[in-house]
């Protein structure tokens, strides 16, 4: 349960326009993204709103990234969730979001940053 899970926003994004508008272009790239940061993708499910942007989510080995695009906003905003159960999966988090705002270029970002885990405070929490 430990890891890494990253929200961000892309404001103002001037990189490639079907990456917003384009469900399939927004697939690849996403896959692009986790498999070169050495994610395992396990499954895929991306949806193309008609005259409209995109959304979608890859399942991956070591948890998701989910994908929404505002072509009227020019913005993205994303959800990636790397847990550490076999290794530290947080350098492979942070290239895959590097992949993914070079290639969308925002001019703003808004991100935050949640470590997950700790199982035994949790538990501790709830007992007492």
């Amino acid at each position: 349960m430990n890891g890494l899970h990253i929200l961000a926003e892309f404001h103002a994004c001037g990189g490639d326009r079907r990456l917003l508008l384009d469900s399939d272009a927004l697939a690849a790239l996403c896959r692009r993204a986790c498999v070169e940061a050495g994610l395992e993708v396990v499954a895929a499910a991306f949806h193309q709103f008609p005259d409209a942007g995109a959304t979608g989510a890859l399942v991956l080995a070591e948890s998701h990234l989910a994908v929404h695009t505002w072509p009227e906003l020019d913005a993205v905003t994303l959800d990636l969730y790397v847990c550490n159960h076999s290794r530290d999966n947080r350098a492979a988090a942070e290239t895959a979001f590097a992949a993914l705002r070079l290639a969308l270029q925002p001019q703003r970002i808004v991100r935050r940053d949640i470590t997950r885990g700790a199982i035994q405070a949790a538990t501790s929490a709830l007992t007492d």
